[in-house]
């Protein structure tokens, strides 16, 4: 059992004992801690709060906690139920309110559960506020508001229609031309909140769509983590229905990955390599960002566009502020995150979606004479689980140290660029894991390079 405190939110197993879990007692004393730092940004304001949650089966629970206690703790809620992650960011806009939380632990397995929060401007906390968050949470004197001074709950209304129509309302989105090639689409979303809004934005779009897990149960069909091994099912789903290609999301649709017409994986790296192309093609020259763990297959599209790419840190408040910084017109991160700041800035898998399908039903391609016209990386993304005896950072000081005749990156763990490949070792913000993600020109340089550098850590460790 684990509790993961860090600026990504609070994030645990249900069950167990405080502390060391996501407990009750731990869900009321962060989100009193998060509202404390809220109210020290707006003093005297009577604050707003938007809470959303996706459909895992300890999320209704959670929400009544956390929605009482801000309550106790004087703020009104706005509660949009179940909404994806980046629909509950536009609430938050959309509203004008004050933050928001979304109860989701992403793609972690149903035990889990999290708090994610965010900014009013429906970000995610920066570095600093995060830990603001973590310091009031461990303090002890809470002051709660009397009984004329509680909040109360503004509205109780479900947000994924509207999150649907600011999506297709984009300039970039083109209905017609996507409702034209007809295409029939198998969606897979894990028995989460995605089987609400997938299926509903491609019929608005025009498409067939074959539901496949779609039931927003909270019980996981399969490993809810969107990678080529959790996704067998749909690859023999798309071939059987002679689809045109397969859409797969998240529980909490923050993360999107295609699947092609013949089942074959279009690789999740290459969702914003793909939506990039399509936004780069209408503005040339223009910026894009990813993080460190990302394919270099955006760099070359967008120099092949005249732009200039660059590359943050891991996390979407990285990407976000190195986007802000460089006026990137589109930016995500390789695990299937597009971050299209025309609607705002957080990954959306229905932005990317309907940004993709407009892309592939203009250029009149196949989703696997597409994905031929980019560069041809391939990525191996492992891990090892954490233990006492691995010390991280002693890991990655001798790792750098071993490799400083190469290119080196440390802002975020250590990424080493060979002339071919890459590898970047980096300690988990959501997992008791060290990340081990690899690229290079064939899947077998890959997983060689990946195998390497795991057994190199494990002579560090003396494992």
């Amino acid at each position: 059992m684990t509790l993961i405190k860090s600026i990504s939110g609070i994030r645990g197993t249900i069950g167990g004992s405080a502390g060391e879990n996501l407990t009750p007692l731990d869900v009321v004393k962060f989100t009193t801690a998060y509202v404390r730092l809220i109210a020290e940004r707006n003093p005297g304001k009577k604050l707003t709060i938007v809470v959303g949650r996706d459909a895992r089966i300890s999320g209704e629970m959670v929400a009544d906690l956390v929605e009482g206690t801000l309550l106790g703790c004087g703020a009104d809620v706005i509660n949009v139920g179940l909404c994806t992650t980046p629909g509950t960011e536009m609430a938050v806009i959309t509203h004008r309110a004050d933050g928001g939380i979304i109860i989701t632990a992403s793609h972690n397995p149903r035990q889990w559960n999290a708090l994610k929060l965010l900014n009013a401007e429906g970000e995610f906390l920066n570095d600093a506020e995060g830990k603001r968050v973590l310091a009031l949470a461990e303090s002890s004197d809470f002051d709660f508001p009397a009984i004329d001074a509680i909040g109360k709950v503004r509205s109780r209304e479900l947000f994924n229609e509207r999150h649907i129509e600011q999506v297709l309302a984009l300039p970039e989105v083109d209905a017609e031309a996507v409702r034209k090639r007809g295409f029939k689409v198998v969606v897979d979303a894990v028995n989460s909140v995605g089987g609400i809004v997938m299926p509903e934005l491609l019929r608005r779009l025009g498409c067939e769509v074959v539901e496949l897990n779609c039931a927003p149960t909270g019980e996981f069909a399969h490993n809810p983590e969107p990678l080529p091994e959790n996704l067998t099912e749909i690859s023999e789903v798309i071939v059987r229905e002679k689809a045109d290609l397969g859409i797969v999301v998240d529980p909490d649709v923050d993360r999107l990955a295609f699947v092609s017409e013949d089942g074959s994986m279009f690789v999740e790296e290459y969702t914003l390599v793909a939506v990039a192309d399509y936004i780069l093609s209408m503005r040339p020259g223009g910026n894009t960002v990813s993080n460190l763990s990302s394919s270099r297959a955006l760099r070359d599209v967008t120099e092949r566009h005249g732009g200039t790419y660059a590359a943050s840190a891991v996390g979407e408040v990285n990407v976000v502020a190195k986007m802000k910084e460089v006026g990137a017109v589109i930016g995500g991160e390789g695990n299937g995150g597009v971050i299209y700041p025309e609607l705002h800035y957080g990954r959306d898998a229905l932005v990317g979606t309907a940004l993709f399908l407009t892309y592939l039903a203009k250029k009149g391609l196949t989703m696997t004479a597409l994905r031929a016209t980019y560069p041809s990386y391939f990525a191996s993304k492992n891990k090892i689980q954490l233990t006492p005896a691995i010390d991280v950072d002693k890991v990655l000081r001798e790792v750098k140290q071993h490799y400083a005749g190469e290119k080196v990156n440390d802002i975020d763990g250590v990424k080493i660029d060979f002339a071919e490949s890459w590898v970047h070792l980096r300690k988990s913000n959501t997992e008791p894991i060290i990340r081990v993600y690899t690229e290079a020109k064939s899947p077998a340089e890959a997983d060689a390079l990946a195998q390497r550098f795991i057994g190199e850590i494990r002579q560090i460790c003396g494992l």
